[in-house]
């Protein structure tokens, strides 16, 4: 079977994007298939780099104007053409009939385009260009939703039937395992956290929904609790904001809490294999790759009490309510006198999310797509 895998813009710096494509890739190879790999190039964009302003709009030249040649000829050349990424369905109509399957990451975008979420307004050229995104992922033949949670909410709004959305959750995106205790205290001396220990651990960017301040107040009211004084919490993620950065100084946590900026996937490694803990209280997500991140290296995981993160997090993890920030730091108190149970459990449950089952996943939703194009090839044959 020849897969054409479609990846995001790269002045979007989608890095977890680029490696979901990049481990589709691998693991469909391994299964025996032929898969190139294509991308929007910056052409434009290098002119004025960025996802803000003028450099958004020579953005949108270079994915929607200029892909569009080399887009076209590969697509001749596939099977099954992949789009990997629903902020790329707007090339849907591009395939003209050639089977397709589209993944679907999350709804969080579209459905705040469409005023379902307050916290997150959209301006007018956003709700425009979400509405384009989800118009044509509705034209797409086969989409794929990574938790049971996105396509629920994908079903509701795009009122598509059932049978065209399937289930595949993601895979680890890197080889995340235990990382030796002499190698990860090297680690650590290189983020420059050499002795500082015990902390907790927080992975995420500065979205809305990613709770970043609500991290930094369940940690105020965390270390005023017996045990907790000498507790450490880093952020390894991208740089705080300027509230972020005001919240630390005024509650008089300078020091005791450390920005991480787009730490190594092998720092990260070494920060899931020594923390006490990952503290996760997102709002929402699509799936959560944090959560079975930090299982696979041992980590306790204490994440939202609601789907998908129950979901992705199973029997394995804390649950906390996290607009009670004062109770959920109660709750991670009490909990982690059971690492151990925690760290073994959290092994098992990352165990559910490997390569092989996302591959089989994909190659059913392949076989599908390719199906669905014979069976309507052949009753127009029929018909005529």
């Amino acid at each position: 079977m020849k897969i054409l895998l479609i990846g995001n813009y790269e002045n979007n710096r989608q890095e977890s994007m680029q490696r979901f494509v990049e481990m589709l890739r691998h693991g469909l190879i391994e299964a025996g298939c032929d898969v190139h790999r294509i991308q929007p190039e910056p052409v434009m964009g290098r002119l004025i780099p960025g996802e803000d302003g003028l450099g958004k709009w020579l953005g949108y030249i270079d994915r929607f104007v200029l892909f569009s040649t080399q887009f076209r000829d590969q697509v001749q050349w596939a099977d099954v053409v992949h789009i990997c990424d629903q902020s790329n369905s707007v090339y849907v109509p591009w395939l003209k009939g050639k089977p397709n399957v589209v993944t679907c990451h999350d709804m969080m975008a579209i459905r705040s385009a469409l005023g379902e979420i307050p916290q997150n307004p959209t301006r007018w050229s956003g709700r425009v260009f979400q509405h384009w995104i989800l118009s044509r992922l509705r034209q797409a033949q086969r989409v794929v939703c990574v938790s049971e949670q996105t396509r629920v909410e994908f079903l509701r709004v795009a009122n598509l039937p059932q049978e065209r959305v399937t289930v595949t959750p993601n895979a680890l995106n890197y080889r995340y395992r235990p990382m030796e205790s002499e190698a990860a205290e090297d680690r650590l001396d290189g983020l420059g956290l050499a002795g500082e220990r015990p902390f907790l651990l927080h992975v995420g960017g500065n979205e809305w929904y990613k709770n970043r301040e609500g991290v930094l107040r369940i940690f105020h009211h965390l270390v005023k609790l017996p045990g907790y004084e000498q507790h450490r919490l880093f952020m390894a993620g991208k740089p705080w904001t300027l509230r972020m950065r005001n919240y630390v100084e005024e509650m008089g946590l300078v020091g005791r809490i450390k920005e991480l900026v787009e730490v190594s996937n092998e720092h990260l490694q070494a920060l899931y294999s020594t923390a006490e803990a990952l503290i996760f209280p997102s709002l929402q997500e699509g799936f959560g790759w944090p959560i079975i991140e930090a299982q696979a290296c041992g980590c306790p995981v204490v994440t939202t009490n609601r789907a998908p993160m129950t979901d992705v997090g199973g029997d394995a993890a804390v649950y906390i309510d996290p607009a009670n920030e004062m109770a959920a730091a109660c709750t991670i108190a009490a909990s982690l006198k059971c690492q151990q149970a925690l760290r073994k459990s959290g092994f098992l449950n990352a165990t559910r999310f490997s390569n092989e089952a996302m591959i089989t996943g994909y190659l059913y939703a392949y076989r599908t797509a390719l199906e669905g194009v014979s069976a309507v090839a052949s009753h127009t044959r029929c018909a005529e």
